[in-house]
């Protein structure tokens, strides 16, 4: 059987920003024979996350992450559907999710690095648990509520960054139902900062493209803010902190602004800001979902519930085909996205 994968056809370089044209796709030949303990899946949507850009390095700088190698299939995370299964634990029909799941139509897996999911939990959407019922659900959750120190009912003023991308739409709605009083984000488009006050329930939100953003947040956050869900990191990052309180916290969820560059991560604060830091005691501590492994059925539950309560709204930009991989991915590092951004490779959810 003929089927389309997506590879690496180039690196962009440590420094360099990833186009379409670093990915190519391709045909292969899927194997007719499942072996035993394996399953073949129809792919029915992909997941392009920021983390991803430092797979396209030689060297991903962390020992978690292994890069993508060139002309080597490309993978990550990725919902499908069993056509064949040959592992106790899958059959035909199965819903099933996989942080490792190749960019390609179909393909033949470890039925063990795949995990079943219902669909009941996302009342259908199966994309969403590349989302908000997913991974960066989870990590806005257990961010929000490991790192953050949200006490319900003290008044707390929390900011987030890259306020309408995938984890920064979700974090801030986390950050009302904990007990945030007051939550601020920051975006870079007006229909971003629209799409959080009238549809996500920020009470505010500032377009870093547009005015002072220092002087927008003074008058926004006027008691000063205790909590910072930071997913860009850079200038944006220290005009935060330099207007955090004492003993806040800041909850480092991604650097994006940073992620063409080489430096280490989470990238060190300039020496202002890291005196600023450090005289009002902010906590500002590498954050890492899988750290919290023991949680994350609790977690999806939870999420789950909000969802279905009304409490938590989920958007998605949805691209369709596999061969639009390169440029989903192209457009989610520059801000292209609102919410998660979702690949459809089929839509058939049929047998």
């Amino acid at each position: 059987m003929i089927v389309q994968r997506v590879v690496l056809n180039s690196r962009p370089g440590k420094n360099g920003h990833p186009v379409a044209e670093n990915f190519r796709v391709e045909e292969v030949n899927l194997p007719d024979c499942v072996n035993e303990g394996q399953v073949q899946v129809r792919t029915l949507y992909l997941s392009v996350d920021p983390y991803m850009r430092c797979r396209m390095n030689t060297d991903t700088g962390t020992d978690y992450i292994t890069p993508w190698q060139l002309s080597q299939v490309v993978d990550g995370g990725g919902v499908g559907i069993v056509e064949e299964s040959k592992h106790t634990h899958f059959t035909k029909g199965d819903f099933v999710t996989s942080f490792y799941w190749p960019w390609q139509t179909k393909v033949i897996l470890d039925g063990n690095i795949l995990e079943k999911v219902d669909p009941q939990l996302v009342d259908g959407h199966l994309s969403y648990f590349l989302g908000a019922i997913g991974m960066p659900g989870l990590t806005s959750l257990f961010g929000v509520q490991e790192k953050g120190h949200i006490t319900a009912g003290s008044n707390q003023t929390m900011v987030v960054s890259g306020a309408a991308g995938a984890c920064g739409s979700l974090a801030g709605q986390i950050g009302h139902l904990l007990g945030c009083s007051r939550v601020v984000g920051i975006c870079g488009t007006p229909e971003k900062c629209l799409f959080l006050t009238s549809e996500l329930g920020f009470d505010a939100a500032i377009n870093y493209k547009e005015g002072n953003v220092a002087e927008q947040l003074h008058k926004l956050c006027p008691a000063g803010v205790d909590v910072y869900f930071d997913n860009v990191g850079g200038d944006i990052s220290d005009t935060v902190i330099s207007q955090m309180n004492q003993n806040s916290h800041i909850i480092l969820c991604g650097q994006i602004s940073q992620y063409n560059k080489d430096v280490p991560y989470p990238p060190p604060l300039p020496p202002a800001i890291e005196a600023i830091q450090k005289e009002r005691n902010i906590t500002r501590e590498r954050f890492l979902v899988l750290n919290y492994k023991d949680k994350f059925e609790s977690g999806i539950l939870q999420l789950s519930q909000w969802f279905k309560e009304g409490k938590l709204k989920i958007k998605e930009t949805m691209i369709n085909g596999l061969e639009n991989m390169g440029a989903a991915f192209q457009s989610m590092m520059t801000g292209g996205n609102i919410g998660k951004q979702i690949v459809c490779i089929s839509g058939d959810t049929s047998l």
